[in-house]
């Protein structure tokens, strides 16, 4: 183990709760940290709402969060943990470094983000850095977002476009919709199911409705029949036989 820097003093012993559905990685991660300094395990769950009771109970330091869970995903219960218990840290351990995956757990609250194939190491560095207010992010997850930043910074291309011609990233976008958000639901207004965007966006039918959801919440419709025609509206996608290429650039 490294070197904590504290001098000799033992560090602060940080209370964790263990979130994960499969019950062999969730015993075995809890062995993990059994054998980590500093570390004490308070209580482990298999579902987001399992996670909630316990962070109620016990008051834990810091949640790892898996995000594929049943009854109440990760990402949801990350955003009900950090609004209802700001004391506790979230920090994400899941098998997914996508950006469906990262970037919804990072803006519900996380504080860290590993993958699963991190070693005891960078756990024990995680849980210490959220604990002390910083990111504990792994350094692929770091990797990704310094891309992602650099695709944001980088020269502006051409809106890409999906058959049917609806642009799947518009210029500028109203409400607080995200790129992604926009691309579904364009998808939505030429009529596919929840899982043809999820087979034609190579994600789980599970994200494509988190972000339904998300861009329901955000225009204020309440179906899709309102979500075609605010797509319409806004130039996010094209009534059929409209030519116009509206938002391209």
């Amino acid at each position: 183990m490294t070197d904590d820097g504290s001098g000799g003093t033992p560090p602060v012993t940080a209370r964790v709760v263990v979130a994960d559905d499969q019950t062999v990685v969730r015993e075995g991660i809890v062995m993990l940290l059994g054998l980590l300094p500093g570390i004490e395990v308070v209580g482990s769950a298999g579902d987001g709402e399992e996670a909630l009771r316990l962070v109620a109970e016990r008051a834990p330091d810091v949640v790892l969060m898996d995000l594929r869970m049943p009854r109440c995903d990760g990402v949801e219960a990350t955003r009900r943990v950090c609004a209802a218990y700001p004391d506790t840290q979230v920090v994400v351990l899941t098998t997914y470094a996508d950006d469906d995956s990262l970037f919804p757990a990072l803006r519900a609250g996380a504080r860290g983000y590993l993958t699963k194939d991190a070693d005891a190491d960078e756990i024990l560095r995680a849980v210490r850095d959220v604990m002390s207010g910083d990111a504990g992010l792994s350094p692929k997850v770091q990797r990704l977002l310094l891309d992602r930043l650099t695709e944001r910074d980088g020269p502006a291309p051409a809106a890409p476009r999906r058959p049917g011609g609806a642009p799947s990233t518009p210029a500028a976008l109203p409400d607080g919709l995200t790129p992604r958000e926009a691309e579904v639901l364009a998808l939505v207004a030429e009529g596919l199911s929840n899982a043809e965007i999820a087979r034609g966006l190579h994600v789980a039918p599970a994200t494509v409705k988190t972000h339904i959801n998300n861009l329901f919440s955000k225009t204020g419709v309440r179906d899709r029949a309102q979500a075609v025609r605010y797509a319409y509206r806004y130039g996010i996608a094209r009534p059929p036989g409209d030519s116009s290429d509206a938002f391209v650039t």
